[in-house]
């Protein structure tokens, strides 16, 4: 595939700058073509650096088995070149960044987020385009955003100067350029506030830890934040505000002693949390998403397939970006929507002809990928199955594990006692990805995934077969220390078992009880 224009211009750049025993940091619009660019640039560097061989292992086996991608980044970096994206794993972007601080990586071609709460010596900043996809398509990126990329450049305890150059291809982007971003000013900044999920959680969090006990304080207390400052307008303030106690109290959260509607702002109204919405607060949850999850869990009981509870958790703000369902997806949603018709806790026909059919949708592939994870497949798979990156497959899965717990926690408060069993069982099955047959395993201690299903391979299935099992058997299967560490865990002490040498040089024969 024929190089962009903009992407030879990057290449030619980043040569320059490491001509000056400096380094660069190109910004990429998407993964793909900060991966690309990356690979592109390691491939005219003719010679692999010898210092670079340790980094190019721990990079390629940051991972139990290595993935294309972890190939394609152990390549580039042992030319000292890398690519840094949020489709990384995290040790993987740590090493990277240790590496390109200390100059053994040169160049690092990465998406914007790299732009964000990172100090790294980049005397060039290249920004390969400032045009990216939206909800209304190709558009050029804020002010505020080509001032925090520019930003790396030059970094006042680094260098004493920076060069941030902005690639245009044509005179009349050159002038749209100059207009945007030089002569431009930079947005406005909005609170969090404003949006309607933070806006809830603030309200209930407020009120649950009795910082706020009437709407009167509550409103002094928004009057003084900076979403007030910039609103301007109090009076809908309250408005906004009555709404959202409206709906707590709705979702059960909340018990107000008055009617809340429309109130003036010095009405005295009183309000309690419930213990249902105090543990809600405590779960830092979005009310909304809440909500969701309860009415999902009254509609469980031990019967409830896996599936469903991830599906449910996977239909959440909190999850989001949810894995994208395309067109190649639709026979395999097809099949699994007829597989568990009228078995998911939310059902598809209640979305099927809303605005949030593809919502669901994307639930429902995220869904599917998280259930492919606790049935034992591994990175690589995920990655050619999903299109999910390690890095992507990190976050999501610390967040369906906060999101099981919290399941818990309100099924809890609810008291539905005939799923906290199974919701236990699978916040297990997300920490380690597997199988409901390995959880008795995996209450030893030193027994994780891999030792656990070359135990169960094995027959030895439970701390019982763990008791009976023979020594040299377990030895040979997951080594001697442990052999013993988890021998002990069942009360077999054989951490004074003595070895003696054999009468063939070398070897060693354990003696037996």
């Amino acid at each position: 595939m024929a190089l962009t224009e903009s992407t030879e211009i990057s290449l030619e750049l980043s040569h320059k700058t490491i001509n000056k025993g400096k380094q660069a940091i190109i910004f990429a619009n998407t993964r793909r073509s900060a991966e690309k660019t990356a690979e592109e640039l390691a491939k005219t560097i003719k010679e692999s650096n010898i210092e670079l061989e340790e980094l190019e292992y721990e990079i390629l086996h940051a991972l139990s088995s290595p993935t294309k991608q972890c190939k394609r980044l152990a390549y580039c970096v042992k030319k000292g070149i890398a690519f840094h994206h949020s489709g990384l794993a995290p040790k993987q972007r740590e090493l990277i960044e240790d590496a390109y601080r200390e100059g053994k990586v040169k160049v690092i071609a990465a998406t914007p987020t790299l732009a964000y709460g990172l100090d790294l010596p980049a005397f060039s900043v290249i920004l390969q385009n400032l045009r990216r996809y939206s909800s209304q398509g190709l558009r050029y990126i804020p002010v505020l955003e080509y001032l925090q990329m520019s930003g790396r450049a030059g970094r006042p305890k680094f260098d004493n100067y920076g060069e941030s150059i902005a690639i245009a291809t044509s005179e009349k982007q050159k002038d749209e350029l100059t207009e945007i971003y030089l002569k431009g000013v930079p947005e406005d900044i909005y609170s969090k506030l404003a949006a309607e999920p933070a806006l809830r959680t603030y309200t209930l969090s407020l009120i649950a830890t009795g910082f706020a006990g009437t709407k009167d304080e509550l409103l002094k207390f928004f009057s003084k934040t900076f979403w007030a400052h910039h609103y301007g307008d109090m009076s809908q303030i309250n408005v906004i505000v009555s709404k959202v106690l409206d709906m707590l109290e709705e979702y059960g959260f909340l018990i107000l002693k008055g009617n809340s509607d429309f109130i003036s702002i010095g009405d005295d109204i009183k309000i309690k949390p419930t213990p249902l919405g105090k543990r809600v607060a405590e779960l830092y949850l979005d009310p909304l998403t809440a909500d969701k999850i309860i009415t999902g869990l009254k509609k469980a009981d031990k019967n409830t397939k896996t599936l469903a509870f991830l599906q449910l958790i996977s239909n959440t703000l909190e999850l989001r970006p949810l894995l994208r369902a395309k067109k190649s997806d639709e026979e395999l949603l097809d099949l699994t929507l007829n597989e568990y018709d009228g078995e998911l806790l939310q059902d598809y026909v209640d979305y099927e002809y809303t605005g949030e059919r593809q919502e669901y949708l994307n639930s429902l592939k995220t869904a599917l990928f998280l259930f492919h994870w606790v049935n034992e497949s591994n990175e690589e798979n995920l990655l050619e199955k999903f299109d999910v990156r390690p890095g992507e497959i990190s976050v999501k899965l610390k967040t369906a594990d906060w999101l099981i717990y919290a399941s818990v926690e309100l099924a809890k408060v609810l008291g539905l006692t005939d799923i906290f069993s199974e919701l236990m069982k699978l916040k297990v099955r997300i920490n380690y990805g597997v199988k409901g047959e390995l959880l008795a395993l995996l209450k030893l201690k030193n027994i994780g995934k891999v030792r656990a299903r070359k135990l169960f391979s094995n027959n030895i299935k439970d701390i019982g077969a763990v008791k009976r099992a023979n020594f040299d058997i377990l030895a040979q299967l997951i080594g001697n220390n442990i052999t013993v560490n988890i021998k002990k865990q069942v009360g077999q002490d054989f951490s004074k078992m003595k070895v003696k040498k054999s009468k063939r040089t070398g070897q060693t024969s354990i003696l037996k009880y």
